[in-house]
């Protein structure tokens, strides 16, 4: 037997006049023999006798219509040899080729006879990601993003099967996949027809790049193998103890052997991902397929043929505030009962699942928005909800590792040197927009937002690169910079969110606006409410009136200040989201400058109504403690007219004492995980 080459290449073979040769033959490959290298001496001419299900061409086009009689060989006449198209190789079946050599006068030299042997062999994937596994697609080996695009998903398989493990699966030694792990993993298929074994020194391999195994394993099912025949003979208690789906490929083992399954049969793998898209790794993973040859002992393999397949593991994808509501999350505290209670209240009116965690859990950290950041991973064949943990670290810390990892619950980290992390590392500066369109450039998904320092800071915070750079990396949710390092605590959702609109582009975009508040304030002074105060009412807080802020001439300065930052990213989201003025509706919030260290920074006046939690058409919005006109808070009576007119209710929740004055409000207390997008990821466009 000799060796066969990649698909649609030609593989070389020599001659031999003394026995007939058998070739084994790759349908959709060729063997290019060299007549004139091979033919015996004194060789002028030749003829080509073959089996039906043989094609052949040779090169130069002799002149000659039968090949059957003898052709003028020249220097440079080759043949190549394959198959018809569609040929279904047999089991038993062998084709023939017999080259007949002639000499001067015509007069006959010799044969050389070819037994060939059709193999039908392909890796296979779901290519096309309608969730089956198809027959040898010609799109399998590469990746092309949109609709008409093709190449399969892998999911990392970063959730907990078992609560045995601490960590998530890809991250557990040793790990093997159960039948229930099994809806984690790619399904890819090695199909063959042909002999019924691989004889003369042939085998098949498995083998990745070390730097793919890095990136995913990959198992048999032997399920269907004599080891199941024999487990089953096993008593029950020794059978689960053994591994039906056995590791084939990983950073231990790069290449290994696979069985033959003979004639029109098929051996199952299951491809797990390991890792998610970042800096070092586009997300594009090759597991190649070989027919190999030794010819001796001893002596080197070499491939005979070579098939491989692309997949790309899927990213972690975020989700915004007009997706559906699945499940809320509060932390309970000793001082934090009035917001508890208005939370529930919004929850229950929206009829939505609320879970509170208790102190044990907590230890304290109310800050659960900043903890983590709720998102998904999806493909044709499964789908589940992945916590991103950030590198912030507090006594919240245990709760996504410990409490929300676990089966169809995923679990991912990027890991921050604790001197470069700051407060703009918490997830209160990650959000992400509806889906948009700017300059007829689809995100399906929306867009990443995270807060950074102005560019021109030399000595600014910054969210830690890592993190960016994982970001970055998921390439569906193209992230936008926005500049929050003005803010003490330095986050985007002090600034602005997203709710949902019944027209236009589905949402609108809210904007914290000092100067809508002064304009309230104005109008107040000017109907003689000069004298109505903000905080009145509230325990151990000084009232005051609207007059005493309007003539307060550091505060309008510093609020000046403040609005020229959140104009600045009003400019930035206008043109990266591809806002109009009418996309954007602007919250009455004051703000004031407090130095920390030796910096002055921005925090909330009063508390910060754009700081909210959205569910559905039902906004839970920090009570502001306006002044009253008629028993009525201004600013509620502001912020309902707004939003009413949206189809979306307000609820005011009392989160002075509890978050306010430490600096947070109702959507930094809270987290949302959301219902996935019914976009397919694979269809964007990039």
């Amino acid at each position: 037997m000799v060796d066969v080459v990649s698909k649609n290449n030609d593989l070389t073979c020599r001659l031999n006049f003394k026995d007939p040769m058998q070739f084994l033959l790759v349908v959709g490959t060729t063997l290019r023999v060299n007549l004139d290298r091979d033919a015996p001496p004194g060789c002028k001419f030749f003829s080509v006798k073959c089996s039906q299900n043989v094609l052949y061409t040779i090169s130069p086009t002799p002149n000659e219509t039968s090949h059957l009689s003898p052709m003028l060989l020249s220097g440079n006449t080759v043949l190549h040899i394959g198959t018809k198209r569609h040929f279904h190789p047999s089991p038993s079946y062998k084709e023939k080729l017999t080259i007949r050599f002639y000499g001067e006068k015509k007069a006959f030299i010799g044969d050389a006879q070819l037994e060939l042997v059709p193999l039908e062999l392909s890796l296979d994937v779901d290519a096309d990601r309608d969730g089956v596994v198809e027959r040898n697609n010609p799109n399998k080996a590469s990746w092309k993003w949109g609709p008409d695009g093709h190449g399969a998903v892998v999911l990392v398989n970063c959730d907990r099967e078992s609560y045995y493990h601490e960590k998530p699966d890809c991250q557990t030694k040793g790990h093997k996949p159960n039948q229930t792990a099994l809806k984690d993993c790619a399904t890819m298929v090695l199909r063959t027809s042909g002999p019924p074994n691989l004889s003369g020194g042939y085998k098949l391999t498995l083998h990745i790049s070390q730097g793919d195994s890095e990136c995913i394993r990959v198992y048999r099912d032997e399920t269907e193998d004599e080891a199941r025949i024999t487990k089953a003979k096993m008593p029950i208690f020794i059978r689960q103890c053994v591994n039906e789906f056995p590791l084939v490929l990983s950073s231990e083992v790069l290449s290994q052997e696979v069985p033959y399954p003979g004639p029109d049969q098929e051996l199952i793998f299951y491809v797990e991902g390991l890792r998610f898209p970042d800096k070092d790794f586009d997300g594009l993973v090759t597991i190649n397929l070989s027919l190999v040859r030794t010819s001796r002992k001893g002596v080197p393999e070499t491939p005979v043929f070579t098939d491989k397949v692309v997949f790309r593991v899927s990213p972690w994808i975020m989700t915004p505030n007009t997706l559906q509501p699945q499940e809320v999350f509060i932390c309970s505290t000793s001082d934090n009962y009035q917001f508890l209670k208005g939370m529930q209240d919004l929850v229950d009116r929206s009829g939505h699942k609320l879970k509170i965690l208790q102190e044990y859990k907590n230890r304290g950290d109310r800050w659960i928005q900043d903890e983590l950041e709720f998102g998904y991973v999806d493909s044709p064949y499964h789908r589940f909800p992945v916590v991103l943990d950030s590198p912030r670290d507090g006594d919240l810390d245990y709760f996504p590792y410990g409490d929300l990892l676990g089966r169809d619950f995923g679990y991912v980290k990027r890991e921050a040197q604790r001197d470069a992390v700051s407060s703009l590392d918490s997830f209160g500066n990650l959000e992400v927009s509806p889906p948009v369109t700017v300059n007829g450039k689809k995100y399906p998904l929306g867009r990443i937002l995270i807060g950074v320092a102005f560019p021109t800071t030399t000595n600014g915070r910054n969210m830690t690169q890592v993190v960016q750079d994982f970001l970055w990396a998921q390439k569906v949710q193209e992230p936008v910079a926005l500049y929050s390092d003005w803010l003490v605590v330095g986050h985007v959702d002090e600034f602005m969110t997203f709710v949902p609109a019944p027209d236009r582009k589905g949402f609108r975009l809210l904007l914290a606006s000092p100067h809508a508040g002064y304009k309230i304030f104005k109008k107040l002074q000017n109907d003689g409410h000069g004298q109505a105060k903000i905080f009145e009412g509230l325990k151990d807080e000084k009232p005051v009136t609207v007059d005493k802020i309007l003539s307060d001439d550091r505060l309008r300065l510093q609020n000046e200040y403040v609005q020229d930052c959140i104009d600045w990213n009003r400019d930035v989201l206008k043109k990266e989201l591809g806002l109009d003025e009418e996309d954007i509706i602007d919250l009455p919030i004051l703000f004031k400058l407090v130095t920390k260290g030796k910096q002055e920074r921005a925090v909330a006046y009063y508390p910060d109504m754009v700081n909210m939690i959205v569910l559905g058409k039902h906004l839970g919005i920090p009570k502001p403690f306006g002044p009253k006109v008629n028993g009525r808070c201004v600013l509620e009576a502001k912020m309902c007219s707004l939003m009413e007119g949206l189809g979306l209710t307000c609820t005011f929740i009392d989160d002075f004492a509890s978050y306010h004055k430490l600096l947070g409000e109702v959507h930094c207390g809270s987290n949302v995980r959301r219902k996935p997008f019914d976009f397919k990821w694979w269809n964007v466009e990039l």
